[in-house]
């Protein structure tokens, strides 16, 4: 799949140890590649809201507000103790002013289909079959997320959705997880 197919197509990455694989793959081959999928399986935000951030925003907020570009809403993300701990670390060679994600060509961030390279390439090395891109990232927080807290109304907020059947759509809660649910219900 081409970044330009849509974030629409694109699947969470469901296994834990795959995410850790990534992880692996990634900080060995570019700090910033592999924060740029760390920040973006544990804020949810989307791409577009994370590339043109810069440090001076992130490097001390307990809260990222973030104005999303597609539906122009502003987000408050809560900056876990996690999060924070690995911006702190990340930010250390950085200037207040630089992009979070610099482009090796010039001032600017990365473009997003350099993330997509980068995502995709990362998910293919892990051995991913399903279709990965940037907005996995999204998802992948959301699977997660969901399945730790079980908590659809929440997770809806946090995305922004207008109903949960959009959310458990978007997360790829598919029929065949709630058959394999159902098969070990018993009253």
């Amino acid at each position: 799949m081409r970044p330009s197919q849509g974030a629409n197509t694109v699947q969470p990455i469901r296994d834990r140890e795959k995410i850790r694989q990534i992880k692996e793959l990634l900080i060995h081959r570019s700090y910033r590649d592999y924060f740029l999928f760390f920040m973006g399986i544990n804020s949810g935000l989307r791409i577009s809201d994370i590339l043109p951030l810069r440090v001076c925003e992130v490097k001390e907020a307990t809260h990222l507000k973030v104005r999303e570009k597609k539906t122009g809403n502003t987000r408050r993300i809560l900056m876990t103790d996690t999060l924070r701990n690995e911006i702190q670390k990340y930010c250390l060679t950085l200037g207040d002013s630089d992009y979070l994600f610099p482009s090796r060509n010039g001032d600017k961030p990365i473009s997003r289909v350099q993330a997509w390279n980068i995502i995709n390439a990362a998910a293919r090395d892990a051995g991913i079959q399903d279709s990965i891109g940037t907005h996995s990232m999204r998802k992948t927080f959301g699977y997660h997320f969901y399945q730790k807290h079980k908590d659809l109304a929440i997770l809806q907020q946090i995305f922004g959705h207008s109903s949960q059947s959009v959310t458990i759509r978007y997360i790829g809660i598919t029929d065949d997880m709630i058959d394999q649910a159902m098969q070990s219900f018993s009253l």
